[in-house]
């Protein structure tokens, strides 16, 4: 007979769930204290779940649960939240928590299944379930306990509908990531779509998350939806979320605290159910302190937080890493002696994973044999050195500019190569914004460099300090 145990200072409720429970033929137990809780002779009595409320008036459902699971292991345990507590439930994943339920119940149906589930789910299949999905994704959790933890933690928050945020320094996955999440939710079978919101300028984010109805604007030719309607029912990734102008940062407000939002040049409200994952490679938090980021909209956005540790953090995994890369070269077998793999484990990867991806790249790409072994002696001085190639910023810098690049150019040919009716106004656009962004660019590594000496930025790029200012955007600077 499988023994449960209730924790909940609500009587109504406890007595509720005893009654549910031991109708399906459990044995159920009632505490509705602390005080309660620490009167119970756990050597005597063995319990195969727990249903535990965060709130108690004499005691904090954490506690409980971390003196629960230490008198009891194997134990699973469930906490009972309300929705303003849902961060607190999540640490409570971190901490040996099976699930969590919101409170009040409004389905008891699913109430019944999760605790069966639960049940029957056992850490080996729950383990291979989260490696078959990893592997399916690309993505490599690797031996480090901190990744191991948070892709555990990942996967029992992705079948809850809340907003994910991710933040983690540029290369480290923060996109397989929100795939690994998509792919574990119940809307797998619903489109995942991504947009980075540094890639795109103001006017083309807007028409791109909300649509635009037709002649909104200049070249809009027809009408076009956006993405928090196209991707309803699935998931939508919002890349670089802290790179969102304060404009957009207001509507993506409104949207997250209504689920309505209106297409551009449009008087009618649209209603969307997208489950929302954010990422940034920035602290959001440091960002709302220096007035860069909007306060309500990151206590939205940080409903779940995980944070990807770099590549530095986790060298371990380093040759499974590179094991994986290699694979995308069907053609090669190349290897590398333990060696190199030492000296690739000793260097910092300030560009983490894709440094290490585009790194991979090069070696097959260089190697003179199809089945070659590198050693440390084929590998660049500044990795045998230990040393970042690049400043970690200035790496940062042009990772953003390839991705962009390929992502414009794969868009450019994509628009070129459709036989059907082609919005060319909407691809001169695309150029100008390729113009902004790339001059923006040069502007920041020239800045970088002058250790912020505008008028010697201008000076090294052959611009008048007006023109600088202009492709800033900060065209109402006096000169």
């Amino acid at each position: 007979m499988t023994n449960l145990l209730i924790v909940d200072d609500e009587i109504e409720i406890g007595n509720f769930l005893s009654h549910l429970f031991k109708s399906k033929g459990f044995n159920v137990k009632v505490v509705n204290s602390g005080k309660e809780f620490s009167k119970i002779d756990f050597s005597r009595s063995n319990f195969h779940a727990a249903m535990i409320d965060l709130k108690l008036p004499d005691a904090d459902g954490l506690t409980l649960l971390k003196d629960l699971k230490k008198q009891q292991p194997a134990c699973k345990a469930v906490i009972m939240t309300g929705y303003s507590t849902i961060h607190t439930a999540v640490e409570a994943i971190k901490l040996g928590a099976s699930d969590y339920i919101e409170k009040p119940f409004d389905d008891i149906d699913i109430l019944e299944k999760q605790i069966d589930q639960l049940l029957i789910s056992t850490g080996s299949t729950t383990r291979q379930q989260i490696n078959d999905l990893a592997n399916k994704i690309g993505l490599i959790i690797g031996k480090t306990p901190g990744m191991n933890q948070l892709i555990e933690t990942a996967y029992k928050v992705a079948g809850k509908n809340v907003i994910v945020l991710i933040e983690g320094e540029t290369g480290t996955g923060k996109e397989v990531l929100a795939r690994f999440i998509h792919g574990a939710s119940q809307r797998n079978n619903e489109p995942f779509i991504g947009v980075n919101c540094g890639a795109i300028t103001e006017s083309l984010l807007e028409s791109e998350l909300f649509g635009h109805e037709k002649g909104a604007f200049t070249g809009a030719s027809h009408l076009r939806k956006g993405l928090f309607e196209i991707a309803s029912k699935g998931t939508l990734f919002l890349d670089e979320v802290a790179e969102a102008t304060h404009s957009i940062q207001v509507k993506l407000l409104r949207v997250l605290e209504t689920r309505e939002f209106m297409r551009v040049g449009s008087e009618n409200t649209l209603h969307t159910n997208t489950r929302l994952v954010a990422a940034s490679n920035v602290n959001l938090q440091e960002a709302v302190q220096q007035k860069k980021f909007r306060e309500d909209l990151f206590y939205r956005l940080n409903v779940v937080h995980l944070n990807i540790p770099p590549l530095r953090e986790r060298k371990e995994d380093i040759p499974q890493l590179i094991q994986h890369l290699l694979q995308r070269h069907t053609n090669n077998s190349i290897t590398f002696s333990d060696d190199a793999l030492k000296v690739l484990q000793g260097y910092r990867w300030p560009g983490n994973i894709r440094e290490l991806s585009n790194f991979v790249t090069r070696v097959v790409t260089l190697s003179d044999s199809a089945d070659a072994i590198i050693t440390p002696a084929n590998l660049p001085l500044a990795i045998n050195a230990g040393t970042p190639i690049k400043q970690t910023e200035q790496a940062d810098l042009e990772l953003h500019m390839e991705g962009f690049l390929q992502s414009w150019v794969e868009k450019t040919l994509s628009a070129f190569e459709q036989k059907e009716e082609i919005d060319l106004e909407e691809v001169l656009a695309q150029i100008k914004q390729l113009e902004s962004v790339v001059g923006k660019a040069f502007i920041k590594r020239t800045l970088k460099e002058t250790h912020g000496n505008r008028r010697e930025t201008a000076k090294r790029l052959q611009i008048t300090m007006r023109k600088l200012r202009y492709i800033l955007n900060e065209k109402n600077e006096s000169n």
